[in-house]
């Protein structure tokens, strides 16, 4: 699929609930109202989309929430993703607290990559961002997905003031083990309104002090906007995220299906298309195709976070 851009759209998140665990202080740090259950797309409703959405072109799914694991059999939710034809890359992004006792059977069904958020390693700051104490079953999750052989994903949003200094301790985790640690720039929502990033520039230059042989690798760019680096002392990857710094619009691949069932042109745009209205009137797989293809004709060329357009909430469209 292309859209106006001729960018072409092969990438879709899908939050399959709004719910989470955690209240991180960048994502959801005040009380707002869950979806109610009736509201959220069904899973065979979710499949169906998928379906509809790997015939007209798109090869790579993510799953995501809120927290996805939250949701009661997203494990058997996977591997039925796993079986549609056509489809390349099935994956899943998680806060990792409850990781633990799903680990064998994501090995089992191939899961291809695990993306895990983690933005401290000392227990108590974790307690801090995310107000959970989560972080030893996350950090035994860790440790018990690299022993099965699942390639695994850190995702860690430095933050002034809050964990800022834990940039090289992070590193450390992609020198010494085979997982790819991803510094991702804080993005201006009303969520972190108030809480200070920092930037990819920033970011590389305290990267490149320590590993001074640190160069972009173009051969692992996988399927997202993380420019990819490595070094010959580590045997992990570095990523980094910069949606303001980096302006990677202009190579956007990606569509994001919100546990509503509202299919998102742009995270930081309200265009879209409501498929569950479209599910649930009985269209036809013809009529959503070609709704969605008329949809991703009016996909935005950029985003708005530098004019602070931002009008979506990070916990309900999955990041």
């Amino acid at each position: 699929m292309k859209d106006t851009f001729s960018r072409s759209i092969h990438y879709l998140r899908i939050s399959i609930t709004d719910r989470c665990n955690l209240k991180c202080m960048y994502c959801r740090p005040r009380e707002i109202p869950f979806i109610p259950h009736s509201d959220i797309l069904r899973y065979e409703e979710i499949l169906r989309v998928c379906n509809i959405m790997v015939n007209m072109g798109i090869k790579v799914l993510r799953v995501t929430g809120g927290e996805p694991l939250m949701r009661k059999d997203c494990v058997p939710f996977l591997q039925a993703l796993k079986q549609i034809p056509g489809l390349e890359r099935v994956t899943l992004t998680t806060n990792g607290v409850f990781l633990q006792e799903h680990l064998q059977a994501l090995s089992a069904l191939g899961l291809d990559s695990l993306n895990i958020s983690l933005d401290t390693l000392s227990p108590e700051r974790y307690r801090d961002i995310t107000g959970s104490d989560g972080f030893k079953p996350v950090w035994t999750a860790i440790q018990q997905g690299i022993e099965l052989g699942i390639p695994i994903k850190l995702n860690f949003v430095p933050i002034q003031g809050i964990n800022h200094e834990e940039i090289l301790p992070m590193a450390k985790l992609a020198r010494d083990l085979p997982i790819s640690v991803r510094f991702i720039e804080l993005m201006p929502s009303d969520e972190s309104r108030g809480l200070q990033g920092v930037s990819t520039d920033a970011i590389l230059a305290i990267l490149k002090a320590e590993y001074s042989d640190l160069e972009e690798d173009h051969t692992t760019h996988g399927f997202g906007p993380a420019r990819m680096f490595k070094s010959a002392y580590m045997k992990g990857r570095i990523g980094l995220i910069g949606a303001l710094s980096d302006g990677f619009c202009t190579a956007c691949n990606r569509l994001r299906l919100t546990s509503e069932g509202f299919l998102q042109l742009c995270l930081h745009h309200n265009r879209g298309i409501d498929l569950r209205a479209l599910l649930r009137c009985d269209a036809d797989d013809a009529a959503i195709a070609d709704a969605i293809a008329k949809g991703i004709q009016e996909k935005p060329e950029r985003h708005g976070l530098r004019e602070g357009t931002s009008l979506n909430t990070m916990s309900r469209i999955g990041g």
